[in-house]
């Protein structure tokens, strides 16, 4: 098969030739799009689900969509570390004043938005850069250097415009469980002041499945605020239309056994089913793929898998992480309790639960519910126990 016509398109935020199995999210946001044009301002919508669901191109659909229909779509990904604090703020009021820019110009709203563009700026220098910028504000609109006051008269200002515009100001974050305390702690107040209020102002957020437990935890309103969906694999008629579907618009096709074989072997998610799509056109010599075809990509698909997808999360883990990664991978559930993991390494529960912890942390494992563990990469333990020991 041309390599050059290859459809397939494994990679983090890419979208993928057919995008199937999210209807029901793209109806609701398509609804919330709908009422808030009527004046009729909605909640916010959290996408949560295990890496490699789709998430994030979910996210820029939605995204994408709601600056077609006349909102100002703002994205910015979150990042876990101290370092990502500052930046992601920066990043922040960055993709504001570009945001707004673009919407002036769509709707000739120079002077208006250039106003709005300075407020974006002077919260970018009085919080996006820590208490040693503060001074650099002059003391401006929205740049007081207490977030959440500039929070809210940021959004406040931009929403006002929005309104008059018939349009919506969103907010659209992905890894959101990773955003620093204080700042998400202030978008949900502001989130919660706009709904109160009736502004057109809408966060819409990404992340693992621990992150509706992270929302809860900063501010008790947020079980509330949100429209909640669960991001899962796709059912098996989605995943063969995944791959089917943009075969045959290149002329290709699957013989039945083939794609049974791929899609049982991707379990339904979206990333596994990229990786397999593009082993199967490389290592397939003609069309329609049969099921030795089918064996030979999952191979292929597997091994880019353990070359790449799964060695980002392994590698950052140290030692001890690993040592507990792995214990968790031996006990063969995918739902272990904490104390069967600890006594598989030979130690007590507590011992352990400072690298529990820290794995949480680093978002390679997380708390299905009380005393259970689980990975947040699907397949995860299945590339641990292929590892070597040490």
């Amino acid at each position: 098969m041309d390599p050059a016509l290859n459809p397939f398109k494994p990679g983090s935020g890419l979208r993928p030739p057919a995008l199937e199995g999210r209807d029901r999210e793209r109806e609701e946001f398509d609804l919330l799009v709908a009422r808030s044009k009527a004046g009729n301002y909605d909640r916010g919508m959290v996408l949560s689900g295990l890496r490699g669901v789709g998430k994030t191109t979910l996210l820029n659909t939605l995204a994408e969509h709601a600056e077609r229909q006349g909102w100002l779509a703002i994205n910015i990904e979150a990042r876990p570390n101290e370092a990502g604090i500052a930046a992601v703020r920066a990043r922040l009021g960055y993709e504001l004043a570009v945001g707004l820019r673009r919407f002036s110009r769509k709707h000739q709203l120079h002077k208006v938005i250039d106003d709005l563009v300075s407020l974006a700026r002077g919260f970018t220098l009085g919080v996006g850069l820590g208490p040693a910028k503060i001074e650099l504000a002059l003391g401006g609109r929205a740049a007081s250097g207490d977030i959440d006051l500039d929070l809210e008269e940021l959004v406040e200002a931009i929403s006002d415009v929005m309104r008059k515009k018939g349009a919506a100001f969103g907010l659209f974050i992905d890894e959101m469980q990773d955003l620093d305390p204080d700042l998400l702690g202030a978008l949900l107040a502001v989130q919660h002041r706009a709904s109160q209020r009736e502004w057109p102002f809408f966060v819409i957020g990404a992340g693992l499945p621990s992150l509706p437990a992270v929302l809860a935890d900063s501010r008790s309103y947020a079980e509330r605020q949100f429209s909640y969906r669960t991001i899962g694999p796709l059912s098996p008629a989605d995943a063969a239309d995944a791959l089917r579907v943009p075969v045959e618009a290149h002329g290709g096709a699957f013989t039945p056994d083939a794609l049974e074989i791929v899609v049982e072997a991707s379990g339904g998610y979206p990333y596994f089913l990229q990786e397999f799509g593009k082993a199967i056109w490389h290592t397939a010599p003609a069309s329609p793929f049969d099921s030795e075809d089918a064996h030979l990509a999952v191979e292929e698909g597997r091994r880019a898998l353990d070359d790449g997808f799964f060695p980002s999360r392994w590698t950052r883990a140290t030692d001890r992480e690993r040592r507990y990664l792995r214990a968790i991978a031996e006990t063969g559930e995918p739902t272990p309790r904490s104390g069967k993991v600890a006594a598989g390494m030979g130690v007590a529960t507590t011992a352990v639960s400072d690298v529990r912890d820290s794995a949480i942390k680093k978002g390679l494992i997380w708390s299905p519910e009380h005393g259970r563990i689980a990975f947040t990469v699907p397949g995860m333990a299945d590339f641990i126990r292929r590892q070597p020991t040490a």
